[in-house]
């Protein structure tokens, strides 16, 4: 489009920033919900039945890893290097917490993060852990609250937007 129709989109952009800031004058300093309870509860299985896989277990705590791989300096780097999406639950089924990375394809970065933020997931962090490596892998760090059954289903959806 013309120089004029980017500039109306920015000062769009910018007024919309203004509105949000004079809403909340304040950055928040937590996401919405009730606290966690002290010790965390997490049913493994449904989890694992959701997503398809194995997972650990540690004090009450879940976590899965999926592994990916790709090349640096000719050399294979995959799952225990690092190269992976990782979720973790705490909390009890029915007041939970989810946080971890998602390690993306650069294709794939919009489709996942569309996938999280329609099921209320909140986006962290996005950046790379790695320089020069093949093909290119971005991660995203993201924190969920809910029931257990339904921040595993918003993993499932965003890792079925991957083309794996």
């Amino acid at each position: 489009g013309s120089a004029e129709k980017l500039a109306a989109a920015v000062h769009k952009v910018w007024d919309k920033v203004k509105e949000i800031r004079a809403a909340n004058p304040q950055p928040r300093t937590t996401f919405d919900g009730t606290p966690l309870p002290g010790q965390s509860s997490i049913t493994a299985k449904t989890v694992e039945d959701i997503l398809g896989m194995k997972g650990q277990v540690n004090n009450g705590m879940f976590k899965v890893v999926i592994g990916r791989t790709a090349k640096m300096m000719d050399t294979e780097v995959g799952k225990e290097m690092g190269v992976n999406t990782w979720a973790a639950f705490a909390g009890a089924d029915d007041n939970a917490v989810v946080d971890g990375d998602f390690a993306v394809l650069e294709d794939e970065l919009q489709p996942v993060l569309r996938s999280l933020r329609h099921d209320g997931i909140n986006i962290v962090a996005i950046h790379s852990h790695m320089t020069h490596e093949n093909p290119r892998i971005l991660f995203l760090h993201y924190w969920g609250r809910g029931k257990t059954a339904d921040l595993a289903k918003a993993l499932k959806a965003a890792l079925a937007t991957q083309n794996k």
